[in-house]
């Protein structure tokens, strides 16, 4: 199925019906799957979807890749295949696994992003030393950080 219009993805992600997500591996797929803590189904196409393909299965361990019948990119995958990969992500003891891992993942995001968090922190050093770079026009070593989260 391809749906054309834009969806909230993460929204979909997010909800409790979600198990898995059978993706192209794009960098926004890959950021909004692990941040709801669902596992991924790597189905890479072009561009730098392999290469995150790649971090998403052998690297950080929070998804599967679908393998084609030759091995290329661009090649075609069995049916039979593709049923056996979202079974095991689902049900099997491989997709367990993969469950965990992304939730640690998914908690460790959560932490970065609140106020005081890694992710926060280095926000406001970038915004703080871009104002001081421009001659501290609203900069001031008083004033209160320039990111506010609501």
């Amino acid at each position: 199925m391809v749906v054309r219009e834009w969806l909230n993805q993460r929204e979909i992600l997010s909800h409790e019906a979600i198990q898995g997500f059978l993706s192209h591996s794009g960098w926004n797929s890959v950021l909004e799957s692990i941040c709801v803590a669902v596992p991924i189904l790597a189905w890479p196409m072009m561009a730098e979807q392999p290469l995150n393909a790649t971090l998403v299965v052998e690297q950080i361990k929070v998804g599967l890749r679908v393998e084609t019948i030759d091995g290329s990119v661009r090649g075609f995958v069995k049916k039979e295949q593709l049923e056996k990969m979202v079974r095991e992500l689902m049900e099997g003891e491989k997709g367990e696994e993969l469950k965990k891992e992304v939730k640690k993942f998914a908690e460790a995001t959560r932490t970065a992003m609140e106020e005081g968090g890694s992710s926060w922190q280095m926000l406001n050093l970038l915004i703080d030393e871009t104002c001081k770079k421009r001659g501290g026009f609203f900069w001031s070593p008083s004033a209160p950080p320039l990111l506010e989260w609501v």
